[in-house]
């Protein structure tokens, strides 16, 4: 039984007959004809003006507050290299500490030189990414240690489950990009995990990838299979950024070994850093929003001179995740107000220093339900009014970020499109004006019959893959289905009819020779 026969076994009444790769033109082409409508891949442009939640006066007193920070508070850097490095740069290294200090002046010079935009290579160019300026890019979740389904509940990450929503996610047209493993395939040992891992996610997709920056060796091991499967050389990678990195800061005001390591390596090599503080406020950081967000740009900042350091132009994205706790639990909260606020707050930062904005799809939600639903809205109505050009979590997210979901995948896919179909933009002309079809239909009439409707009502309108438009009759005639139960069957319909993208067989197996001498090497020495 392959894991795709497992993945859709359970569920007898809703299960499709699994299907092995086929060549186009099969039994898969067919089925996938059958599936319902996916808009074609495409990056959205933001087509309006960002949201502008504070003033430019708030703006810069948030700006100045971020640079006292870094002069009279400082930040720990846990690296000796990194401390190093940017006492040479001229900041200030207490001797005898891991506290840097930055004067402001260092600070902006430092940030001019990060690019406002660039291209993310993928292994397809069909795939390439815009980042930067008014393009969106939308990614899968990334990190859950576990993973759900309506058939089977909620367990532990494995990688069964991670190769099926590698597929899924490729087969799903509204995601653009990887945002890590979407489940941690924890029966991997942690040794050779990230090249099992990596390597599914370079021969399963050909969509833009992300490694984690967990120690030196994985990092080189990540830019090396990436490499492989572009099939370019050493100096080609280096001109072209084809992979990221994401860089959490550990607030408040920290930023530890495997991290400093990570901004090493990829902006030494020209690949994409994004730097991310995790600001909760209320629990690492101050409990009101502004002082939230000062404390998530000094942090920013701070990162983001270590990659200018490091290289000059190499690229970097301002990271924005600053959200809230239950005071009274403790647990963190998303969807909320206050992260809608604080991630359109981000934006405005970004483009203050002219870099690309990273900003999340996510929820609290333990459930496929209405909580799910209405907290991701508010999550991607913020970033995406807040001008974000990549955006992490984009599908799956599920339990603040303890659960990737196959439906929720699906779900956030529908939202995605939807995203994309409002970010269209309206056309004015002669044509779609339609005054030759309000005269043909004249008072009292109906435009289904008019030529100008007849012409183009296959395209008019954005279809849905997900929502039932059905009236409530015929609704409750075809057994009242539910939003959850019909994403349940769509990912499995979507997984039948999965194909993997070609790849090079000589680049295939370049890649699998690679995998396979540093797993005999043992991989990354691990302490368990």
């Amino acid at each position: 039984m392959t894991d795709i026969d497992r993945a859709i076994e359970p569920d007898t009444d809703q299960a499709v007959e699994p299907a092995a790769p086929r060549r186009r033109g099969g039994r898969a082409g067919h089925q996938r004809n059958l599936l319902p409508p996916q808009r074609p891949w495409a990056q959205p442009r933001l087509r309006y003006p960002p949201t502008e939640v504070v003033s430019a006066d708030e703006l810069e007193a948030i700006h100045d507050t971020s640079l006292r920070v870094l002069e009279e508070i400082g930040m720990d850097f846990l690296d000796e290299e990194s401390r190093r490095l940017l006492a040479e740069a001229g900041a200030r290294v207490e001797p005898g500490s891991e506290r840097v200090r930055f004067e402001r002046d260092m600070v902006l010079e430092r940030i001019r030189t990060a690019p406002s935009s660039f291209t993310l290579h993928a292994r397809n160019p069909a795939h390439h990414l815009a980042i930067g300026g008014d393009h969106l890019a939308f990614g899968t979740v990334g990190s859950a240690p576990n993973v759900a389904d309506l058939d089977r509940g909620r367990r532990t990450g494995n990688r069964e489950d991670f190769r099926n929503l590698v597929r899924l996610a490729q087969s799903l047209d509204a995601i653009h990009f990887f945002a890590g493993y979407p489940v941690e395939p924890v029966d991997v040992h942690a040794s050779i995990r990230h090249l099992d891992a990596i390597h599914d996610l370079l021969t399963l997709a050909d969509k833009p990838i992300h490694a984690y920056s967990l120690g030196r060796q994985r990092n080189l091991d990540a830019l090396e299979m990436v490499r492989i499967a572009r099939g370019v050389d050493a100096a080609t990678l280096e001109r072209e950024p084809s992979i990221f990195t994401v860089i959490n800061s550990s607030s408040p005001l920290r930023l530890d070994t495997p991290m400093l390591h990570g901004i090493l390596e990829y902006s030494a090599r020209n690949q994409v850093v994004v730097m991310t503080p995790f600001t909760l406020a209320g629990a690492m950081a101050p409990v009101t929003l502004a002082g939230a967000v000062a404390q998530q740009n000094a942090e920013a900042l701070a990162g983001m001179v270590m990659t200018q350091v490091v290289r000059p132009g190499a690229p970097v994205v301002y990271g924005g995740f600053t959200s809230n706790v239950d005071m009274q639990s403790g647990a963190p909260a998303f969807g909320t107000p206050e992260y809608m606020r604080t991630a359109m707050i981000g934006g405005q930062l970004a483009r203050r220093y002219g870099v690309p904005y990273r900003s999340s799809n996510v929820c609290a939600a333990n459930a496929l339900d209405a909580q799910a639903a209405y907290e991701s809205v508010f999550s991607l109505w913020g970033a995406v009014m807040g001008g974000v050009n990549l955006m992490m979590h984009g599908a799956g997210w599920m339990e603040g970020g303890l659960q990737a979901s196959f439906e929720k995948m699906v779900l956030d896919a529908e939202l995605l499109q939807m995203v994309a179909a409002f970010l269209d933009p309206v056309v004015v002309d002669e044509g779609t004006l339609g005054l030759d079809a309000i005269r043909e239909v004249g008072p009292g009439g109906h435009f289904f019959g008019a030529a100008h409707t007849q012409a183009r009502y296959r395209t008019a309108f954005h279809k849905p893959m997900l929502s039932d438009w059905r009236n409530y009759e015929s609704w409750q005639e075809a057994g009242s289905p539910e939003t959850a139960g019909r994403a349940n069957r769509l990912w499995k319909e979507l997984l039948a009819a999965y194909e993997p993208p070609a790849i090079d067989p000589t680049v295939a197996d370049e890649l699998a020779a690679f995998v396979e001498r540093r797993k005999a090497e043992g991989g990354v020495p691990t302490d368990f």
